[in-house]
């Protein structure tokens, strides 16, 4: 098989890998707390702690369908009509869309509840507008709601919905809420309902990860655990020594096959480069200066695929 080919097949495996482990370091509740406090009213200055233990259960991470339909599983337990999340293996229907992370939070008072999904983007989406894919999530997540968290007619009964996107590799750091709002356009009546139902959130983390300081405080956070160029105990550094995160052993472990995944994601495609260039007949001097490495690794590089090129 080329080799081309090979290292495409590769780097895609362990993007895929990559994106797996992301998700699942990003669904640890002391996380999800850090994002509620800065994402969620109700939990604004308090204690992650805290906030980490009004999180219901362990949250679901791509199991859940977006599909209209396919959210919500349904089964009967001692005679009873039993509807809860749908959480099927990822391995059926594998080409359904799915939640990156949704979960159920009690409020302070312990009555009510909210639904929180996040979604982690490597980057911006160009293929479509990533507002228009965040708005039809939210709006799954309350429609899915009907017989599961809502009965009948009883739309009293809807929860709350924070939908929240994380979207690396961003030009700047930023936060975005987008939300309802009610617009007296004739007369001054006042509606009864929720217009705070319908919550949607985007952070923008820059490659440059930005001082630690109330106002960038998640976004140092998020900038740490996903970024490129930190090594594995530079992360868990700035994670227990800035941020109080308790390292056990778990996170320690996601956090450094991350880091392995991801030098090897910037290996494989610097040697595509690096063949690229080869082949189009740049010198090894000038292929190093362009990828930013010595003459004696980009030639390192050229010996082991030569062969394949023969």
């Amino acid at each position: 098989m080329d080799t081309e080919i090979i290292n495409a097949v590769s780097v895609a495996d362990m993007k895929a890998q990559y994106d797996d482990k992301a998700k699942r370091l990003l669904s640890n509740k002391i996380i999800l707390a850090h994002i509620l406090i800065k994402t969620v009213d109700e939990f604004r200055g308090m204690n992650p702690k805290e906030v980490s233990s009004y999180i219901e259960g362990d949250p679901f991470v791509s199991i859940v369908p977006v599909e209209p339909g396919l959210t919500n599983t349904e089964k009967e337990k001692d005679g009873q009509r039993i509807v809860g999340m749908n959480t099927e293996n990822a391995e059926v229907n594998e080409g359904l869309i799915r939640f990156d992370i949704i979960f159920y939070v009690r409020m302070k008072n312990g009555i009510s509840q909210v639904i929180v999904n996040v979604e982690a983007q490597k980057d911006e989406p160009t293929g479509y507008h990533i507002l228009n894919r965040a708005v039809f999530y939210v709006s799954r997540l309350v429609s899915s709601q009907k017989e599961r968290d809502f009965v009948k007619t009883n739309y009293n009964d809807i929860k709350r919905v924070f939908s929240i996107w994380v979207c690396m590799n961003m030009d700047e750091n930023s936060m975005d809420y987008v939300h309802l709002t009610d617009d007296k356009l004739i007369g001054s009546y006042q509606w009864k309902g929720g217009i705070d139902l319908l919550n949607i959130v985007l952070i923008g983390i820059s490659d440059e990860i930005p001082e630690h300081d109330d106002k960038y405080e998640l976004h140092r956070l998020l900038g740490t655990l996903f970024s490129m160029e930190l090594t594995a105990a530079e992360k868990l550094g700035i994670i227990e020594t800035e941020y109080s995160i308790p390292i056990d052993g778990k996170m320690r472990e996601e956090v450094s096959e991350m880091c392995n995944l991801s030098q090897g994601i910037v290996e494989k495609t610097d040697a595509k480069i690096i063949l690229n260039m080869h082949r189009k007949g740049y010198t090894s001097e000038q292929i190093a200066e362009i990828v930013e490495k010595t003459i004696e690794e980009v030639e390192a590089v050229i010996r082991k695929i030569e062969p394949a090129l023969a």
